[in-house]
């Protein structure tokens, strides 16, 4: 499968003996590409604590970054007094910094840093994102194509791998996702209650609970539940793989990382997703039938009946929709920003914490939209 080329710039540790740390820089450092902030490697060096930093050098191509980010980083050594070694540098890179470390800053040259103002803010919020919009519109088209390669038998990837992505995600979230229906189930029928019984309408708690359970809250309670957990595991679990370089070797064995690690993934989650929307709810409806039961006095009949009165299969068929479309785009963030953090520790949970914020986002954005949809459809 084609996929389009991501010019990344890398950088990992290594722990060396006595304290030391070995740092590894790779990849491309050069306009275009993905250059590591400084700011993080500087809080990793300061979570480490070094006695002493080795670094090495061994990138594809590089320009003006890759010397700006090792001045800065020598500049963090030099004032925690961390020993470092730049024996493994090219001769012109150590020239070049070792020109910029001997030589001192001029005091009248010294950059103040401007507050930025608002017009700047708003393009800088545009810019990005419009370059996250179009990472993932990328993203969402190397899936399609994984999904037709696969599909038409064309796909490498392990079965294996899907049972496992269908482990993790299904019978494994029965617990939380149960607990969590269950407790929306109860506060929904309190709530309703406590209006309905104003008027001497409690029997219809049953509805209000059924109604709003399988058309709304189970199948988006299941969805956020889902984004803490399978999305942002996803993410750290890529995040991870592509700090050890397990995602390069397989770009290096010829494997697609979207074929081989990322299809089991999406696939396993959305086979589980409307399973688990049934089973939400489900625990919703029990949840609703136990207030109505234990201080409403409502007989287990009428509820039942109230429920089949209430609920129809279009509004069933409507929830499950919204938890295929919902897991699609859980696996997809989280998923996207566990091959685009950056290789570091930090960058994972970075990575990790960015999932469930973009998973969130769109399920909002998508329950809006399906809902304003329904509407003018009249379903």
């Amino acid at each position: 499968m084609p996929e389009s080329p991501t010019l990344t710039a890398g950088i990992h540790y290594e722990n060396a003996a006595n304290g030391s740390l070995i740092v590894h820089l790779s990849g491309y450092w050069q306009t275009g590409s993905a250059i590591p902030d400084i700011h993080t490697h500087v809080a990793e060096l300061t979570r480490r604590q070094p006695r002493a930093l080795k670094i090495k050098v061994t990138v594809t191509t590089w320009d003006s970054r890759l010397p700006c980010f090792l001045f800065k980083l020598l500049e963090f050594t030099g004032r925690k007094g961390i020993d470092t070694e730049l024996d493994e540098l090219p001769d012109s890179l150590r020239a070049l910094l070792q020109l910029a470390l001997t030589v001192p800053e001029r005091s009248d040259a010294q950059r103040v840093s401007l507050p930025e103002s608002t017009p700047a803010k708003i393009g800088r919020f545009v810019v990005n994102f419009a370059n996250h919009t179009a990472e993932f519109v990328q993203f969402i088209g190397e899936l399609m194509l994984a999904a037709a390669a696969a599909f038409g038998g064309k796909a490498r990837f392990r079965w294996l791998d899907v049972l496992i992505a269908i482990q993790d995600a299904g019978p494994g979230a029965l617990p939380i996702v149960g607990l969590i229906s269950l407790l929306v189930g109860l506060i929904l029928a309190f709530v309703g209650a406590v209006q309905l019984a104003l008027f001497g309408a409690q029997i219809y708690i049953a509805d209000l609970v059924a109604l709003g359970t399988v058309r709304e809250m189970g199948t988006l309670m299941t969805a956020v539940i889902m984004s803490g957990r399978t999305g942002a595991a996803y993410a750290a679990q890529l995040g991870m793989m592509k700090v050890n370089s397990e995602i390069d070797a397989l770009r290096t064995m010829g494997l697609s990382p979207i074929e081989f690690l990322i299809f089991p993934r999406m696939l396993g989650l959305i086979l589980m997703m409307p399973l688990l929307c049934l089973y939400a709810d489900l625990m919703g409806i029990i949840g609703g039938a136990i207030v109505s039961l234990a201080i409403f006095d409502i007989a287990p009949a009428q509820y039942y009946y109230e429920i089949r009165k209430a609920v129809q299969l279009d509004d069933l068929a409507i929830g499950l929709f919204k938890g295929l479309v919902f897991a699609a785009l859980i696996a997809s963030a989280g998923c996207m920003r566990g091959m685009r953090c950056e290789n570091s520790a930090a960058g994972v949970g970075d990575a990790a914490t960015a999932a469930v914020v973009d998973s969130i986002i769109y399920i909002v954005v998508a329950d809006s939209v399906i809902t304003l949809l329904c509407n003018q459809l009249g379903i």
